[in-house]
């Protein structure tokens, strides 16, 4: 790991919303050390300044992917780069989301909103071993239709999304509608020898992991991601303490760690 941001060019750059894009990045020089799955990066928007964004895509040549939603400065800045441009990173900061615990088991994912793309890289991986795992459903939930990223992806791979929900339809789509919690009666699981992975807004975060615990699946087998409380990534600042977590010690944590966390108000 670096505290200076390394120059990274966007090669290639996709726009998922009215405000999120993707940025496929390639290092100008030496790349950083590999990144795993669940685990985030500073990205820096030279003369604006940095924030955590997760990876959404690892590249074996030492490329990345970051999906950035703007809303703010910095973001801003990240959103509007366009390929050629330089963007700086650093990392790799953070524990991951680690499949790995879960081979030999059903895989559960549950995305809300632009929560699905620190999830892409842990479906990617559950995919590319169909014989590691026993079942693996992906359920993704947005406010709207045109608030769902990477939705070629999910269009194009249909066997591997068990449902797509949105709170507010609009004219012409056919999917379901309502909150992602109600599609984990159509997802197949043994909740005993199940591995959850939750991301998105914190009131769904809260409401899945609940739902999953309360059918059946343990609490230390439910990972969830708490990226809005990385800052500096060392440590050192102090704004991303969530109680007793520091950014160390996330953004993935176990269930059991975050949920009497995530239940005090304003905390």
């Amino acid at each position: 790991m670096t505290t200076v941001p390394v120059p990274h060019r966007v090669i290639a750059r996709r726009a998922e919303t009215a405000d999120t894009v993707t940025l496929c990045l390639e290092p100008v020089a030496a790349a950083l050390p590999d990144f795993a799955p669940g685990q985030f990066a500073m990205v820096h928007s030279f003369g604006r300044g940095e924030i955590p964004v997760s990876v959404s895509s690892v590249q074996a040549t030492g490329g990345l992917a970051h999906t950035v939603r703007s809303v703010g400065a910095v973001s801003e800045g990240l959103c509007a780069a366009r390929v050629g441009d330089v963007v700086g990173i650093r990392g790799p900061y953070g524990n991951s989301w680690e499949l790995w615990r879960a081979r030999g088991s059903d895989v559960l994912i549950v995305a809300g909103g632009i929560g699905l793309a620190p999830l892409r890289p842990l479906i990617l991986g559950a995919l590319a071993e169909p014989e590691a795992y026993r079942r693996v459903n992906v359920l993704v939930g947005a406010r709207t239709p045109d608030d769902l990223i990477g939705r070629e992806e999910v269009e194009s791979r249909p066997t591997a999304f068990t449902g797509v929900t949105v709170d507010q339809p609009a004219p012409g789509w056919r999917g379901d509608v309502g909150v992602v919690t109600q599609l984990l009666g159509r997802a197949r699981f043994d909740s005993g020898s199940t591995w959850g992975f939750v991301c998105g807004p914190e009131p769904m975060i809260r409401a899945t992991a609940r739902e999953l615990v309360q059918r059946g699946v343990p609490h230390d087998r439910v990972r969830v991601s708490l990226e809005r409380n990385m800052r500096c990534a060392t440590g050192h600042c102090g704004h991303c303490r969530l109680g007793p977590l520091l950014c160390r010690a996330g953004p993935v944590v176990n269930w059991a760690q975050a949920e009497p966390l995530l239940s005090v108000r304003e905390l």
